[in-house]
């Protein structure tokens, strides 16, 4: 019998699961189908203080600004910037930075200082701590750098970015006459008020069109020309950068009719890591997951969840499928993890280990169809983690395709079987492993299996 409410929420956990899978799935291209094009979805965020840099080459006016790893370096940042006062930004990839609050106390990683000494103190109490935002959830991201920024004092601001859309089939710029504020919020609660110019790749950001942007913007006559050069310099950093997209929140206006972009976003396609090498370079895996880019450079697709059954499966649809399922009977899937058509036996024990480190991680369910991938390949791999992790958490598999035969003989011949419940239905086996994890037969098979195993001794394996 299937729960309706179940199937939703069991659909929007899997969207969602998708949407970050799409956005965090490292770059992996199977021997078997080098020949083919791939779609890549996943973008390099650059901190603030690179994506400046980016801007300032291209020519983009932003206020004066010094990156600092130190208190002392902010200090000497804060002096060569004379002028009304410093902003100091925590460089952390998340939003909502302002409204942030570190685990030393502080509270904000945004902040307005006049006196370098001042700017020092706050940087000692930001460089080093985890920045808790709205976006980090509740362990953060650490701090390793703060920007010091010359304080401005504009007349308005807006929000300006230019962003690849499927919709459009290109890049279209979004724009706001209410910079400085969450643009989600602006979308929702006015839409109206949001600027749209979709942008013709193949002929890139004319005058005419920038200045239509300008004035719809309400920008004042002194600044549109201004705003509108603006615009077509930062849409040449989108396509010079091979950028995803340019955000500047906010763009803004003085009283001496200039314009200055106070802060950038960038966000680059993995697909052109081949030929943005230096841009590349700068992704910062401190602000990453530690098993997430630990499975990018095995080629593994992971995103950690918050369940206790560890999933192993190949392929993003057949993994968001088994999500849905084990979701379906009341369970709770502890991580997306595509292991991929071309995986080895080396990069199925890696998936093993990294699933393993997990303590919430109760029951492993390996979910494997043979199509291009070997089931035997996939089995040896079992064995060489169990053997390496000596994890005793049970294991139930369901394996289909080339080579099933050959896996479940070498699975059953090991000595990690009495762990191992086969089950060919993909239903009951999703049904088995929730109801291990529910009951608590898990804990108390995995603590008997510990105890078997210590007596008989891991080297036996």
């Amino acid at each position: 019998e299937i729960n309706g409410s179940a199937v939703m929420s069991a659909t929007g956990k899997v969207a969602n699961g998708l949407f970050r899978f799409f956005q965090l799935s490292a770059a992996r291209t199977a021997p078997q189908l080098s020949a083919l094009p791939r779609q890549q979805q996943r973008h390099l965020s650059l901190h603030e203080y690179h994506s400046v840099k980016l801007l300032k080459d291209a020519g983009v006016n932003i206020p004066r600004c010094e990156v600092a790893g130190t208190p002392h370096e902010a200090r000497r940042a804060a002096e060569l910037i004379v002028g009304n006062g410093a902003v100091v930004k925590a460089q952390v990839l998340a939003g909502g930075r302002g409204k942030g609050k570190f685990d030393s106390g502080r509270v904000g990683g945004v902040k307005i200082f006049n006196l370098p000494q001042e700017v020092e103190q706050l940087a000692g109490q930001m460089i080093g701590s985890k920045l808790i935002t709205k976006q980090t959830g509740s362990h953060g991201r650490i701090c390793n750098k703060v920007l010091v920024c010359e304080k401005l004092n504009p007349e308005k601001e807006y929000y300006f970015a230019i962003t690849m859309d499927r919709a459009y089939k290109g890049p279209v710029i979004m724009a706001s006459d209410q910079g400085g504020m969450n643009i989600e919020d602006v979308a929702k609660d006015n839409p109206d008020a949001i600027v749209k110019q979709p942008i013709d790749i193949m002929k890139g950001l004319s005058t005419e069109e920038a200045l239509k942007v300008a004035k719809g913007l309400n920008f004042s006559p002194s600044c549109q020309e201004m705003a509108s050069e603006q615009m077509m310099k930062l849409y040449e950093v989108l396509i010079d950068c091979d950028a995803t997209m340019v955000e500047i929140n906010p763009m803004t206006e003085d009283r001496n009719g200039q314009v200055y972009c106070m802060d950038a976003k960038i966000t680059i396609d993995d697909n052109a890591s081949y030929r943005q090498t230096d841009l590349f370079k700068l992704r910062d895996p401190s602000q990453e997951d530690p098993n997430e880019v630990e499975a990018s450079q095995y080629n593994l697709n992971y995103i950690k969840l918050d369940g206790s059954i560890g999933c192993v499966v190949n392929g993003a649809g057949l993994a968001m499928a088994t999500m849905d399922v084990i979701k379906l009977h009341d369970g709770e899937p502890a991580n997306f993890l595509d292991i991929g058509g071309g995986a080895d036996k080396t990069q199925v024990t890696k998936a093993f280990e990294i699933i393993c480190s997990d303590s919430n991680v109760k029951v492993i369910l390996v979910n494997i169809f043979g199509g291009i991938i070997q089931c035997d390949v996939v089995a040896a791999g079992i064995i060489e983690a169990v053997k390496e992790i000596k994890t005793s958490i049970p294991i139930v598999v369901r394996l289909q395709g080339n080579n099933v035969d050959d896996a479940k003989a070498l699975l059953a011949a090991s000595n990690i079987s009495k762990r191992i419940v086969f089950e060919d239905d993909f239903g009951r086996a999703a049904k088995l492993a929730a109801k291990l994890a529910a009951t608590g037969r898990a804990a108390k098979l995995a603590a008997k299996l510990a105890a078997i195993f210590h007596t008989a001794g891991w080297q036996k394996l």
